[in-house]
């Protein structure tokens, strides 16, 4: 059982973690090797958006096809960390950092070499695998460098606005490297960024005890990430086959019995890897559909307004990342509002639907955006709104699931969080991608696909066709969150475990 802040002082010598023994200004250097890794992670979750358009262009793959470059890193990021978290308690974190580290920049390498379309998918999948150690393993260091309650907040609030601001700055220095460099530069960057957090990892981090009885759940891993992948493919496999082909509906079956095969497990092996006494309280319940939802709905809109933007209004990639600050901005003025204000004094039950609604709002006045529409007159007003209903929800979702949970369950809870979130992305990507493509097929059946009017026409269609499915998305959860949570004002357990999120 880790020691907390009320059992003794942090500098006291009783059984300290074993960072302790750090002086705190080392303390504040793994701070930011720490810090630098998880820039690296979350930055990559949309820096390659902005990128998107001129690797389609370079590589050469389907409008279909193109999801995939971000699809293939959420997958596999999502479906993983849950087993990274196990293995950075069996083989070390430190090793299990380092580990990642080598190995996110070596699938960086690969991608940003890609000459096929194939290549770069494998790269991005393996960027989430590795990614998927690293994350669990920079998590659990930073839990046990930092013991004192004083410095630990601060060092959580340092991470936690690295983690939010990660996406914007991906977004921008997306657009820079595509700009002024090339968009294999959004991958290549990655080795700068493993490089220098590698040196401090070797020279700072101390090697920890393992933890021998530790143990993984290979069938539950195996379980999980096959039925995650079978839904994702079946999503995407409608846009090429029709929804009662055995290839659409095959896999989408398949995800589902692997998924209830997974959920079974849980409830019979002595070490499961999500004990699913997590998932069925209340709040957490609704909380972990809420960031499934914000998953589908973020990565969504980043991905078709960014081909609106650049290939519709015909937006320079530096241009397109900047486009999208005011929402990110948005988004985290909410998240502490509702953090700091609105959950403390009236709950989750009123804020959370708020925040649906607002996201919803935001989806579906993006569908009346056409090719002459201006930014501060039409896209900026929809983005500020989506903005800032994301916001309402991010903040009191990945808070409240991991409310109550005990201390043996609380990095289990932190990772699951994340998973929802990234696989959400995986499926809603999917899924939107699919319904836009098929809107633009239809809408050139019995029309010249070579005329450049009815080729703009076709792709605001699509564009359109995922904007709508987005507010679907946020209406059902406006729905879900107002059934799930509890009345009144979440009470803190004194003694349950400090969880943060990834």
């Amino acid at each position: 059982m880790p020691r907390t802040p009320a059992d003794a002082p942090a500098d006291a010598a009783v059984a300290p973690l074993p960072a302790v023994d750090a002086p705190p200004r080392r303390r504040w250097w793994i701070l930011g090797v720490i810090g630098l890794a998880q820039l690296m992670v979350v930055l990559d979750s949309t820096i390659v958006n902005i990128a998107l358009p001129s690797a389609q262009q370079d590589l050469g793959f389907s409008d279909g096809d193109r999801q995939w470059v971000v699809t293939a890193y959420a997958l596999a990021f999502g479906s993983l960390l849950l087993l990274g978290g196990r293995i950075a308690d069996l083989f070390g974190r430190k090793i299990t950092f380092l580990a990642g580290l080598i190995g996110f920049a070596v699938a960086s390498a690969l991608g940003g070499a890609a000459g096929s379309f194939e290549v770069l998918i494998v790269a991005r999948a393996a960027q989430g695998l590795f990614g998927a150690l690293l994350a669990p393993a920079a998590l659990s260091l930073l839990t046990t460098t930092f013991t004192d309650a004083r410095e630990r907040a601060k060092a959580f609030g340092v991470y936690g606005a690295i983690a939010g601001a990660g996406g914007a700055i991906g977004l921008l220095l997306g657009g820079v490297l595509t700009e002024h460099l090339d968009w294999r530069w959004t991958l290549y960057v990655n080795l700068a960024f493993a490089a220098v957090a590698f040196v401090g990892g070797v020279l700072l981090l101390q090697r920890a005890t393992r933890d021998k009885s530790a143990t993984i759940d290979v069938p539950g891993a195996v379980l999980v990430s096959g039925g995650l992948f079978c839904l994702v493919y079946g999503f995407a496999n409608a846009e090429s086959h029709a929804w009662s082909s055995p290839a659409t509906w095959g896999f989408l079956l398949g995800g589902g019995i692997l998924l209830a095969a997974f959920t079974w497990w849980q409830t019979r092996t002595a070490h499961p890897l999500l004990p699913l006494r997590v998932l069925l309280d209340r709040n957490r319940g609704a909380s972990f559909v809420s960031v499934l939802i914000i998953g589908a709905g973020m990565f969504g809109v980043f991905l078709f307004l960014t081909y609106y933007l650049q290939q519709s209004l015909g937006y320079s990639p530096i241009r397109t990342g900047l486009a999208f600050l005011p929402m990110v901005g948005a988004l985290m003025f909410t998240s502490a509002l509702a953090s700091t204000v609105l959950i403390p004094r009236i709950g989750p039950k009123a804020v959370v639907p708020l925040g649906m609604g607002l996201s919803a709002a935001g989806m579906a006045w993006l569908t009346g955006l056409d090719l002459s529409s201006g930014y501060a007159s039409d896209i900026l007003p929809a983005l500020v709104v989506a903005g800032l209903g994301l916001g309402l929800v991010m903040a009191p979702a990945m808070s409240l699931a991991t409310e109550g949970v005990s201390a043996e369950d609380a990095g289990v809870a932190s990772a699951a969080v994340n998973t929802m979130q990234q696989v959400g992305g995986s499926l809603g990507t999917a899924l939107l991608n699919t319904l836009s493509t098929s809107a633009v097929a239809d809408y050139l059946a019995g029309k010249d696909p070579k005329d450049p009017a009815v080729l703009g026409q076709a792709g605001l269609e699509g564009y359109s066709t995922a904007y709508w499915w987005s507010a679907a998305f946020f209406a059902a959860g406006l729905v879900i969150s107002v059934i799930l949570y509890r009345r009144g004002v979440p009470t803190q357990d004194p003694g349950a475990a400090p969880v943060v999120h990834m």
